[in-house]
């Protein structure tokens, strides 16, 4: 059961009312304490065209906020056509993979890098397109894995800004 801070629900809420943790977070999304200076957080919901959802997780990646950039592909995820929406769910993948590699997660890291380059592989396998929007899916895999083979070889945390993909 959650706590509760005084004056306030168990749980925080966003304007509709859903729950939404208001705690700030650092680069790599993890919860700070209340009250703490964070990263300012990506809005969500937000509807984009594709080529503007690329180029701002990109700017996000270089920035070395990959949880930030995959909450942009989540959006596109969640509001793009369904043909599309396993392409962006596997590049959300990605951003995950490599926020867990940076955050020192040696397990999870590898494993969701490995999911995101077989999702995005799958898509462009079954749509015939591996470089919709200017994106190199190939090349993405492939940086996927080998991030995860260096991961699990060297069996430290990964620098999300060193680390990042180029999605062009």
């Amino acid at each position: 059961m959650g706590s509760t801070r005084e004056g306030q629900d168990a749980r925080d809420r966003d304007e509709e009312g859903r729950a939404r943790s208001a705690r700030p977070r650092d680069g790599l999304g993890r919860p700070l304490p209340y009250g703490a200076a964070g990263v300012e957080r990506q809005p969500e919901g937000v509807v984009r065209r594709p080529r503007e959802s690329v180029a701002e997780a990109q700017a996000l990646l270089d920035a070395g906020k990959p949880f930030h950039a995959h909450e942009v592909f989540e959006d596109a995820w969640k509001s793009g056509p369904e043909a599309e929406r396993a392409l962006w769910r596997g590049l959300a993948q990605l951003a995950v993979g490599l926020t867990h590699a940076a955050r020192g997660n040696l397990t999870g890291g590898p494993r969701l890098l490995r999911r995101g380059a077989a999702s995005v592989e799958e898509w462009a396998g079954g749509s015939g397109r591996w470089d919709p929007y200017g994106m190199d899916l190939a090349g993405l895999a492939g940086w996927a894995r080998r991030l995860a083979g260096e991961v699990e070889e060297s069996g430290t945390a990964v620098d999300a800004r060193a680390a990042a993909p180029r999605l062009r």
